[in-house]
Formats: C-alpha cells, sequence, structure tokens
C-alpha cells in the first residue's frame, strides 16, 4: 500500500515536470525526481518496476527506464546477477507485450537492454552459461513478429552494438581495458553474425521495396533502424583506437579476418549501392554513410587480385550514381557522396585507380561532378573539403605513380582550378548584392581550401599561373581606375559599390597566389615554375603599393589581411636559405621592381610591417598577424642579420615610441601616433606589445654584445615612460591623480618589458636590464599592484613580468660570486607576491563564479608560476634568509599557503593552467623545502594531501605524473624521519608536526595507497614508473593496511583465480627490504612491472563469478 502511495506521488511528479505551467512547481518536481533516481533502496527497484506495471503516464515509465539505467551503471553495483537478469528479462517482455509505445519510452527500455548486457557480459550461471550473451536469441523472436515487434528486435540490437562500441558514463570510472575487453569478446563472438543478419533483412526489404509504403511510419522506422545498424557494425571501433571524428577522412575500417566472405561476397557492396539507388532521400544517405565505411576496409583484407575487383566494383558503382545525379541534390546525400569518392583515394593508391576498368569515364564524371559543385558554391560549402581534398591527394600521388596508365589529371586539374577560383569571384558581388554570409570572413577554411588547391594547382602550374595573372589584371587594372577616380572626387555610388566588389575579387586573387606559391614545398619545382612565382609576387606588390598610398583615406581590411598571407606565405618559400638567391625568382622581381637581392625583398617586408603598424593599429587581427610576421622574420637565423642592417630596421630600433616616425620613400622622416603604443587605446589593443618588444628585442640582441650604451639609447623611451608613470604614482593619495594615464602607462611598460625580458636570454643582455630596473622601478610595479590590486588588467602584466624575470631561461641567471643579485631578485619576487596576495585575500569572496577565474585564480596561477620559478632556478641559497633573519623566502611560502587555503579544492583541477602552476610549485617544495611543509597546521597539509590523491586521478598525465613525485617526496620524508627517530630510541615522534598529523589521520595516506594500487593494476596506467616510486614508501608506512587490502582483493576474484592472485601479491614483495635505498626501490619498480602484466594478462581472459562483482570494482575503502 505504501509503495502504491509512494507511486502515484511519483506520476504526479512526472507530469507537474513536463505538464506544469508554473516554473517553481517544475524546479520543485524536478528536485524530487533527481532525488528518487540517486537513491539506493531496495524499494527503487520495486518503485520502478510498478511504474511499468501501472503505465500511468508515459512520463512515468521514462522515469523508470532512466532510473533502472542508472541503477544498473552504478559502480560498485548493487544489484546482484538474479535481479539483473530479471530485470534484462522483464525489459523483452515489457517491449514484446507493449509494442506501440512512445518512441522516447522504448528507447529508454532500449538503453537499459543494451546498458544491462554489456556490464553483465562477463558474469556467467555457470563455467559453461554466460547470463548475458544469447542476443541473437532474444531478439530473434521480436524479428519473427510484426512490423512493430521487428522495429524494436532492430532497435535493440542497434543500440546494444552502440553501446559496445562506447564509453558510457558507467565505465567513467572503469579501466579502459576493461571496456576494451568486453568490446572485444562481443566483436568476436557476435558481431560479424548480427552483421549479416542486418544484410539479410535489407535485403529482404530491398526485394520488397517496391511494395513497401516509406510514408508510413512503421515501416520507414524499420528500414531508418536497419541501416543504422549496418552502419553501427561497420562503424565499430574493432581494435580500440577511437578515431577522431574529425579526421575521418584518414580513418581505415579495420575490419576482422573472420568479415572477409562478407566482402568477398561482392553481393554485399552491391546492396547498398542499391538501396542508395531505391530509397528516398530521407534514409538514402545512410546507405551511403555504410558505403563509406565499406570503402575505407583495409587493405590487407585482400589479396592483390581481391583488392583489385573490390575497387572496381566500388569504382562502377560510384560512377553509376554520377551518371544518374538526382539524389545527389539532398545535401545529406551529397555530404556522404563527396567523402565517399574521399575515400577511394584515401584508402587506394593512384596507380591502383588508374588500373581500373572504366577509371576514364570514372574520372570525367568526378572532374565534371566537382567542377558543378564548385560553380554552386552555396549549395553544402561544408563538403568541398571533401572533393578538394580528393583532388590534392591524387595529385600529390603522381610522382610516385608506377603504372603506366594514364592519369589523366594534367586534363582535369586545370578545370577544378579554374571552377574554384572562377567561382569565388563570382560569389562576391552575390554576396553584396543578396548580404550573405561571406565566405572571406571564415580565413581558417579559406586556409584550408587554399593549402589543398595549392598542390592540385602545381599539377599544371603553367596555366594556374597564366589564370591567376589575367584575372589579377584585369581587375587590378579596372581598380586603379575606379581609385584613381576616387581620388579625384570623380567616383559615384554605383563606383564605390564596384571597388568594393573589386576589393573582395583582389583579396581572393591575393589569398590564392600566396597559396599558390605556398604550394612549392610540396612539389619539385623548375626555374620556370620560380619564374612564375616571380611574376605573381610582383602583381601583388605593384597592388600593395597602390593601396598603401590610399591608406591615409581608409583601406580595406579583408584585403590587407589577404596581403599579410601572402606575405606569410612568401616568407615561408622565398626568404632564407630555401631558394638559391640567384634562381629565375629574384631575376623576376630585379626586371620588374628593382629588387635585386634579399635584403631589398627584406626591406618590402618591414616597409609594409611598418604601414600597418601605423594605420591598423586598431585592428586586432591586422596587428597581430602583422607583428607575428615580424616575429618570424626576427627567428631566422639568416634574415635576422640582414634585417639589422636596414635602415628601416634600425629607425624602429632607435625610434620604437608611442610617436612613431615612419620612413617613407624619397623623403624625410615625420612624426606619427601610433595607436597600440599610445595610452589614449583601450587595453584589449595593448596585447599585441608584447610580441612586438620580443620582435624588437631579437633585433637589437643581434649585434647588441657587450654595448651597454646601446642598450641605455635603447630603453630611453622605456624610461622616460616609467619616469612618467613613478611621477603619476607618487600623486596617487592627492586629487590631481591621472589614473588612467597611470594605469594605462603602466600596462603598456609592463608589456614591453616582459617581451624584451623573454628574448633577453644570455647572462650579458639579462643583466644589463636587471641593473636597469632594479632597484629604479621595480618598486613603482609594486605600487602598482598595491594601488590596482583589483584589477587584473594591472596586476596581470605585472605578475606575468616578473614570472618572466625570474625564470632562469637558458641558464641567464648566473650571477657573479660576489653579487647578491640573485637573493635581490628574489626579494622583489616576495614582495610582489606577498603584496597581491595579502590585498587579493583582503577582497573577500563576493566574486561571481563565472569571474572568479579572471578576477583573483588567474593572478594566484601567476604567482604560484613566479615562485615555482624562483624556487627552482638555482640561482639563490634559501639558507641565507633564514641565517640572517630576512623574512622574504618564509613570507612568500606563508602567503602560498593562504592563497591555496583561498582556493575551492574542486577549482584546483577545473582550471588547467591552475592546476598546472600549482602542483609544479607543490613538487618543488616537496623537494626542496620539506622542512617548511613538515611545520604547517594540521588542516593546511591534510588540504594538500587531499589535493594530491585527487591529482592522481586526474586526466592530465603531467598533473597525475607531479603529483607522484610529490607524494613519493612526502612519504620518504615521513618514512626516513619516522626510522631515524625510532632508531634513536626514547625519542617523541610526537614532536614532528608531520609526524604527528600522519598519526592522528592514517587513513588519508591508507587512501592514497588504495588510490595508488587501484590505478596500477585496473587502469589505463600511462606513468607506471612514477606511480611506482611513492608505492613503496606508502607500503612501509601502512604495512598493516597494505595486508588487509591484500586480502581484500584477493577475496574478491573468482575462486578459481584467488591462488594466483595471492602469488602475484607474493611476488611483488619478493626480495624487498624495509627501506627505501635506491637498489630496493629499483627492485620493487620491476616487480611491479611484472605484477601488472599478470593482472593484465588475468583481465584478457573471461571470468566468471555467481554476484554482480567485477575483479575492477574492488576497492571500496
Amino acid at each position: 500500500m505504501a509503495d502504491d502511495q509512494e507511486v502515484g506521488k511519483l506520476e504526479l511528479l512526472c507530469k507537474q515536470l513536463h505538464e506544469a505551467s508554473d516554473g517553481v512547481r517544475r524546479q520543485e518536481a524536478e528536485k524530487a525526481l533527481v532525488e528518487f533516481q540517486s537513491g539506493r533502496s531496495a524499494a527503487t527497484l520495486t518503485q520502478c518496476q510498478l511504474l511499468l506495471d501501472r503505465a500511468q503516464s508515459s512520463y512515468s515509465q521514462y522515469l523508470a527506464a532512466t532510473t533502472l539505467t542508472k541503477l544498473v551503471s552504478r559502480n560498485p553495483c548493487t544489484l546482484s546477477l538474479q535481479q539483473r537478469i530479471d530485470i534484462r528479462n522483464y525489459v523483452l517482455n515489457y517491449l514484446a507485450t507493449r509494442p506501440k509505445l512512445v518512441h522516447y519510452v522504448t528507447q529508454g527500455l532500449v538503453v537499459l537492454f543494451g546498458r544491462i548486457t554489456k556490464l553483465g557480459w562477463f558474469d556467467g550461471l555457470d563455467k559453461e552459461e554466460w547470463a548475458f550473451r544469447n542476443v541473437v536469441g532474444d531478439v530473434s523472436q521480436f524479428l519473427q513478429g510484426s512490423v512493430d515487434h521487428c522495429v524494436i528486435g532492430v532497435q535493440l540490437l542497434a543500440q546494444l552494438t552502440a553501446e559496445m562500441n562506447q564509453i558510457s558514463e558507467s565505465d567513467a570510472n572503469k579501466s579502459l581495458m576493461k571496456h576494451r575487453k568486453i568490446a572485444s569478446s562481443f566483436r568476436d563472438t557476435q558481431l560479424y553474425d548480427i552483421f549479416q543478419l542486418s544484410c539479410t533483412l535489407l535485403r529482404t526489404a530491398l526485394e520488397s521495396s517496391k511494395t513497401l509504403n516509406f510514408s508510413d511510419e512503421s515501416q520507414h522506422g524499420l528500414m531508418t533502424n536497419l541501416l543504422r545498424l549496418a552502419l553501427n557494425c561497420l562503424t565499430f571501433d574493432f581494435i580500440g583506437t577511437s578515431v577522431d571524428e574529425s579526421s575521418d577522412d584518414l580513418g581505415t575500417v579495420q575490419i576482422p579476418t573472420s568479415w572477409r566472405p562478407a566482402f568477398l561476397d561482392f553481393s554485399t557492396v552491391q546492396l547498398f549501392f542499391d538501396l542508395y539507388a531505391s530509397l528516398p532521400t530521407s534514409l538514402s544517405p545512410v546507405a551511403l554513410s555504410c558505403l563509406v565505411q565499406i570503402a575505407s576496409v583495409r587493405r590487407t583484407l585482400f589479396s592483390n587480385e581481391e583488392r583489385a575487383k573490390f575497387l572496381s566494383q566500388l569504382v562502377n558503382g560510384v560512377r553509376k550514381i554520377l551518371q544518374n545525379p538526382q539524389g545527389l541534390s539532398d545535401p545529406s546525400n551529397y555530404h556522404e557522396f563527396c567523402r565517399l569518392l574521399l575515400r577511394l583515394k584515401s584508402n587506394y593508391q593512384l596507380g591502383e585507380l588508374v588500373t581500373v576498368e572504366h577509371y576514364p569515364d570514372a574520372i570525367q564524371l568526378i572532374a565534371k561532378f566537382t567542377v558543378e559543385s564548385l560553380n554552386m558554391w552555396q549549395f553544402a560549402p561544408n563538403s568541398v573539403h571533401y572533393l578538394l581534398s580528393l583532388w590534392q591527394r591524387m595529385v600529390g600521388s603522381v610522382p610516385y605513380m608506377k603504372a603506366t596508365e594514364p592519369h589523366l589529371l594534367e586534363t582535369y586539374t586545370p578545370e577544378v582550378v579554374r571552377a574554384y577560383v572562377s567561382s569565388r569571384l563570382e560569389s562576391v558581388s552575390v554576396v553584396l548584392r543578396d548580404g550573405l554570409d561571406d565566405p572571406l570572413d571564415d580565413v581558417t577554411v579559406i586556409q584550408q581550401q587554399l593549402d589543398q588547391l595549392s598542390t592540385i594547382g602545381r599539377c599544371e602550374y603553367a596555366k594556374t599561373c597564366a589564370l591567376l595573372v589575367q584575372l589579377f589584371e584585369q581587375t587590378a587594372q579596372r581598380y586603379q581606375e575606379l581609385i584613381s577616380a576616387r581620388m579625384n572626387n570623380r567616383s559615384q555610388q554605383h563606383s564605390i559599390e564596384e571597388i568594393a566588389v573589386l576589393e573582395g575579387q583582389l583579396t581572393w586573387l591575393v589569398y590564392m597566389i600566396g597559396s599558390a606559391i605556398g604550394g612549392r614545398v610540396s612539389f619539385n619545382t623548375s626555374d620556370d615554375h620560380d619564374a612564375m612565382d616571380g611574376e605573381l609576387v610582383c602583381r601583388v606588390l605593384q597592388l600593395m603599393n597602390l593601396t598603401d598610398s590610399c591608406l591615409p583615406q581608409g583601406g580595406c581590411e579583408r584585403l590587407e589581411v589577404a596581403t599579410i598571407s601572402f606575405f606569410e606565405q612568401f616568407r615561408k618559400i622565398y626568404v632564407g636559405d630555401q631558394v638559391h638567391k640567384t634562381s629565375k625568382f629574384y631575376r623576376r622581381l630585379s626586371e620588374i621592381l628593382g629588387l635585386n637581392d634579399e635584403s631589398m625583398v627584406l626591406a618590402v617586408f618591414v616597409r609594409k610591417i611598418i604601414t600597418n603598424l601605423k594605420y591598423w593599429g586598431h585592428c586586432e587581427q591586422i596587428l597581430t598577424r602583422t607583428l607575428t610576421l615580424l616575429s618570424d622574420l626576427s627567428i631566422s637565423y639568416n634574415s635576422v642579420r640582414k634585417l639589422v642592417k636596414l635602415e628601416e630596421v634600425q629607425f624602429m630600433l632607435n625610434n620604437h615610441t608611442r610617436e612613431f616616425r615612419v620612413l617613407k620613400e624619397g623623403g624625410p622622416p615625420n612624426s606619427e601616433h601610433f595607436p597600440f603604443l599610445g595610452v589614449g587605446v583601450s587595453v584589449q589593443e595593448m596585447r599585441s606589445r608584447t610580441l612586438f618588444y620580443t620582435s624588437l628585442g631579437r633585433l637589437l640582441m643581434v649585434e647588441l654584445g657587450e654595448d651597454e650604451e646601446k642598450f641605455t639609447q635603447f630603453m630611453l623611451p622605456i624610461t622616460s615612460a616609467f619616469d612618467s608613470v613613478g611621477r603619476l604614482l607618487a600623486q596617487a593619495e592627492t586629487p590631481v591623480f591621472q589614473a588612467e594615464e597611470a594605469k594605462k602607462g603602466l600596462i603598456g611598460i609592463a608589456r614591453d618589458l616582459r617581451g624584451l625580458a623573454y628574448v633577453f636570454n644570455t647572462k650579458t643582455s639579462y643583466m644589463m636590464l636587471f641593473d636597469w630596473i632594479y632597484p629604479t622601478y621595480t618598486g613603482v610595479l609594486v605600487r602598482g599592484v598595491e594601488i590596482w590590486s583589483h584589477d587584473p588588467q594591472i596586476t596581470t602584466p605585472v605578475l606575468k613580468l616578473f614570472a618572466e624575470l625570474v625564470q632562469n631561461r637558458s641558464q641567464r641567471l648566473q650571477f657573479d660570486v660576489s653579487s647578491p643579485n640573485g637573493i635581490l631578485l628574489f626579494r622583489e619576487a616576495s614582495k610582489v607576491i606577498c603584496t597581491y596576495g595579502s590585498r587579493i585575500l583582503a577582497q573577500g569572496d563576493n566574486i561571481p563564479k563565472d569571474q572568479m577565474y579572471p578576477m583573483r585564480l588567474k593572478g594566484i596561477s601567476i604567482c604560484f608560476s613566479m615562485l615555482k620559478a624562483a624556487l627552482c632556478g638555482n640561482y639563490v641559497n634559501f639558507g641565507v634568509f633564514r641565517l640572517y633573519g630576512d623574512d622574504a623566502l618564509d613570507s612568500a611560502l606563508h602567503t602560498f599557503v593562504k592563497l591555496l587555503l583561498s582556493i575551492p579544492q574542486s577549482d584546483l583541477l577545473v582550471y588547467p593552467k591552475l592546476s598546472q602552476t600549482y602542483y609544479v610549485l607543490l613538487e618543488c617544495l616537496a623537494q626542496d623545502h620539506m622542512n617548511f611543509l613538515s611545520t604547517l597546521e594540521p588542516n593546511v597539509f591534510l588540504y594538500i594531501l587531499s589535493s594530491i590523491s585527487e591529482g592522481l586521478s586526474a586526466i592530465d598525465t603531467m598533473v597525475c605524473t607531479g603529483c607522484c613525485a610529490t607524494l613519493d617526496h612526502i612519504v620518504t620524508y615521513l618514512f626516513k624521519t619516522v626510522h631515524q627517530k625510532s632508531k634513536k630510541g626514547n625519542v617523541d615522534l610526537e614532536s614532528d608536526a608531520l609526524v604527528r598529523v600522519m598519526k592522528h589521520q592514517p587513513t588519508i595516506l591508507q587512501q592514497m595507497l588504495a588510490t595508488v594500487l587501484n590505478i596500477i593494476m585496473f587502469e589505463d596506467c600511462r606513468n607506471q614508473w612514477s606511480m611506482s616510486r611513492p608505492l613503496l614508501p606508502l607500503i612501509l608506512l601502512n604495512n598493516e593496511y597494505f595486508g588487509q587490502l591484500r586480502q581484500q582483493i584477493i577475496s574478491q576474484q573468482a575462486p578459481d583465480k584467488q591462488g594466483a592472485m595471492a602469488q602475484w601479491f607474493d611476488s611483488l614483495m619478493e626480495g624487498i627490504e624495509p627501506n627505501l635505498l635506491t637498489k630496493n626501490r629499483d627492485k620493487f619498480t620491476q616487480n611491479l612491472s611484472v605484477f601488472r602484466r599478470d593482472i593484465n594478462d588475468s583481465l584478457k581472459g573471461p571470468v566468471t563469478s555467481s554476484g554482480g562483482g567485477s575483479s575492477s570494482e574492488m576497492m571500496t575503502s
């Protein structure tokens, strides 16, 4: 009676959740139902059955199905084997007697069946009979019934196949190895039979397709599920590689050898081509998806002769589709067909394709299809990638082809290139006229397509260049005419619109010319090709001169982005060591533009960079890409030595102020304002300053040497700015304080100096910077942190600057024996950390959750990084601080502790940058400063140990490995402390704070011992060596608990495996002495490797059990 009342309440809650108009009532109902689903009592199972039996509403039925799924998915499972068998049988019977349930209820029950079958796959009734493996037998009864029953039967098989192939939420706490064990067994015992069954049913449906009524929901649903079942079989992860879907064009289907008969019988392939031809467009895309997988079957499944026949059938099927392309007007069909075309080349060599009987006809049809697709640029634009990739791979294979048959690519690639180029140029006017999404706005997609086009165009490069030159000259000439008219105030409205169209077309052409030049690296090129590249480059440079001359009146942002992209390709191919300077490329530049050598070409680069800095400082994309180009030039060993000899570069080094004077050819320097270097811009626009000064620093370093006067001269603008900010901050407490100017000035200086500090990686250059900044200006930076500690726009750049200054990059912090600079540097870092820490902690916790990282945690993370770099830099003897009573070290460490305690432990692993800096710092402290850690308050040390315990299971391997090293240092210190003091006899171990904490809280180390052992034994442990190091001291410190854990694990094994497990544990500790000497540790690590191997081998075999437990669900303590 009580159960009936509870079930009635649940039914009412379900109705309220889905039908109530009152939001508060819906929330209350949702909360109550979530609480019900999280229940673990036996009553939950009974109530779920009652909900299904009563069937008052589809909502309550769905609740029951999802609750049961969660019950069977829990780890460890609280249901006995018999209970799970009963649930499985009940679900099958329920579906058989109620074939017309609401679709989401049916799906919920089908998911439950799949989950319970997967999780119980290795549960046996006895040694001869498995509890959940008679899948096809259970489902066959559905397949012999009505259409509705058939649909349910196919759904059960499709869902089970999908369930076996994915790591569900229930597997999150299991090892990947356990999942693969189940999936492999299913693959070997059931999957082929299920695939054959799906093909048989599809053949039957195909034979009666003329009588099928696809407008009937049941018949359409049956066909959908049959195709989905076949696709699930073909997309199964046969070898556990989990191919990323984003790279599906590279996937090879690793069909088992036992499946050979299905693919040697070519009727299987023909079946799916026939299905595509017969089914409506709502179903046919899935048939094509199956063909995509079939075309990707591994090559080694066939002999050479068999492979040729198989490929011939695929090509003929594709040819017939292209001969009757009506179905391809559907976007889904079109997309899958494009994928199918690419898979033909991905899985087969060009030499094999050309030997196919109808290859000439097929390649002609594919070329025609590609040209038509490119011309219809608005239709399914996401599918173009596959077509361009197909042609790119075919052209890329030409040099390696050994077959004598003609590949005919020289005939069709020019058509493809022309179609792409012309269609993109024609799209500009349509986009502007109709207000469509502009393809030019997606730079990433453009770059990907042009990379593919660069290879395709190199096949008949003379034709590609001739096309580009012709179109470019026509467009540029008209553009120049209209620009001249505009400058003479003769332009009309239609001219302005035409200019916009021409700028869009020139943007496409500049992108294409850049990609054509970039394609040189992927092909063996000749002098003639270099001369053609020279022709293309000259035209772009001439256009650039025209557009730059118009910049005072305004410019085209997209055209400038394309020009920078062109310069990036130009630099990679023709600047540096890649090309002889006597090549025809440079001869053409000399003949047309008078650029006689690489230095003159570099001058063009630098002048363009300066022009962009002058006019495009407000545009983040252009500014960032321009500065990246400057950075790339400054990194090149040969180029940078030529760059510093250029007048333009020397001018930049001597005049890098906000009033930046720019050289004009044939004229004197003039003063111009550069937005991103000034204070009249937003803080966001100032972010590029670090990259700018990184590049300037590299250029300065080339000839700096020990020339302090040259360094001082270079630093004059920053010195002046720093002095100005210092004067402003001195007025901080007065009414005349100019806060905004001081704030932006300090941000700019911090970003500038960080760029310089990054590249000053020699002892000499770093010491020049250090002597310049300390002690004159470090106080200004600290004062800025004091005033604006609440504002990350200031604190972040300043903290990052200090984090860079204390970084011993390339061993640059090698101070003289008599120099106190290392200590002085650490004191300044400590001062910054303490200043920031004390003020950020004083602000309290009233920060919104979504602002927690940028407002607080980011700064704390940088402080952790700074402290770690200083502690591990090996340029400070930290014993000096305590010896002379200097509290800089203690203050920094105690600030670290306070900052750490202000962070919720859950956040440590939520934010990757924070977790990395914290765990690396903690490892450093455990390695070199255990004396400090051992004096911490118990709650602090327990917090640290708890964070280590969480980190041991982190997904990030670096965090996990760091936690292992930290734990090793801590438990080694503990073991040595206990061991040494016990040797001395009557010594009170309680006098050591760390030992006292561990004595009163032994469970934390015991939990870590269980965690580490569980990971090594049952999980996909990628850092076994690191895990092994703390395990031995943990065992030695918790010997009694280890014995209990050992017995618990052994007792939970199947009876026939308990003896073997006991033997493996004995072997693990064989020859291990109770000490932590290196020889003993290495012996334990070797034993552990053998131990883990034996466990893994055991898990690969089937385990029969009469209970609900499994071998990977043993550690509950």
